[in-house]
């Protein structure tokens, strides 16, 4: 797997839009193999999306004028995704409204000079528990993902503060930058069936939106 770049076997070969064109926000999403039930949780919240093909430039996105930025979740390794490390780049630079899952929280991490790396062991199905470092409260989750953001480099970081531990195996679960309007998650919290611990972040997401739209 190290080296395997797959999104673009999973990726939309073009863009498109979903939910209501009047709806009170609107998400450029970069499909690096998108779930639907993601979608779904973004519509539920008043949203337009309009998605983007994986190697889709930040100005293909901008282009929709959209209120915050989205990077998916999908398979195989960060590493060789450069064209949407430059995607996080620039919308970090920028400070638009950025939220990463899974392999989307990767590529933010890579975007900022943050490695990762190939589990031994990864992370596969229900019942995670991770901890929110920021409220002190747990969550029961569903993961799937054998790569991982390298803690003690976040840790370490001027730029980004550790949000959440996989208490597990103590593994880096979510991270937020300090001065910058992007946070992401390793773990998916858009999941069903299952537990609806962690849907609260999409919340956040729109609520990080709104305090820009102010």
């Amino acid at each position: 797997m190290e080296g395997l770049e797959l999104a673009s076997k999973v990726s939309t070969k073009k863009a498109y839009t979903v939910g209501d064109k009047n709806a009170k926000y609107k998400i450029a999403a970069l499909d690096i193999g998108i779930k639907q039930n993601i979608i779904n949780n973004f519509v539920k919240r008043d949203c337009f999306i309009k998605v983007f093909p994986f190697d889709a430039s930040f100005e293909e996105l901008s282009s929709f004028n959209p209120d915050g930025y989205f990077l998916s979740n999908g398979p195989g390794d960060p590493t060789p995704l450069k064209e949407a490390q430059e995607v996080a780049r620039k919308v970090i630079d920028k400070n638009f409204p950025l939220f990463g899952i899974c392999l989307g929280h990767q590529i933010i991490a890579l975007a900022n000079g943050i490695a990762t790396y190939k589990m031994h062991n990864g992370h596969r199905g229900i019942n995670h528990p991770v901890k929110n470092l920021i409220t002190g409260k747990g969550e029961i989750t569903s993961q799937n993902h054998g790569f991982v953001v390298d803690k003690e480099a976040v840790e370490n970081s001027d730029e980004f503060v550790v949000t959440h531990e996989h208490l597990n195996d103590e593994s880096l679960a979510g991270m937020k930058m300090k001065n910058k309007n992007c946070f992401s998650v390793q773990y998916h919290p858009e999941a069903s069936p299952g537990p609806h611990d962690s849907s609260y972040l999409f919340d956040e997401f729109i609520r990080n939106i709104e305090s820009v739209k102010k």
